[in-house]
């Protein structure tokens, strides 16, 4: 259970690194990608990834986590339709379902392939 409740912890750290990003009327360029989409696809495959291995024990409530994490993306939208700088879109949201998908099957694949440990 212990690695589970890092997983939990880093799942938390990158929910308000999402946030700060998301909501900066001019976020740093060396915190992007390159492309907009495809950095809502990497950080909400990140979070997936996340939640996934900090949930893997309790599959109703690493469900939960995966369906908030789109209402997280959703509210994040209409959070930046507000700040200066920024605009909601939907193509942003479309992003962060793609890399809650990934990043969840990505996480189920590997604990598939790897041996099962002992918690501690």
């Amino acid at each position: 259970m212990a690695s589970a409740r890092r997983w939990r912890w880093l799942f938390g750290a990158l929910l308000l690194a999402v946030a700060a990003l998301a909501l900066m009327p001019a976020p740093p360029d060396s915190a992007g990608l390159g492309w907009d989409k495809l950095n809502h696809l990497a950080a909400f495959g990140a979070l997936a990834l996340c939640a996934v291995l900090g949930w893997r024990h309790q599959r109703s409530a690493m469900l939960a986590v995966l369906l908030a994490l789109l209402a997280y993306g959703g509210a994040i939208e209409l959070l930046q339709s507000q700040v200066p700088n920024r605009q909601a879109e939907w193509g942003d949201l479309l992003a962060d379902a793609l890399g809650i998908a990934a990043g969840a099957l990505l996480a189920l694949a590997w604990l598939r392939r790897r041996p099962a440990a002992p918690e501690k």
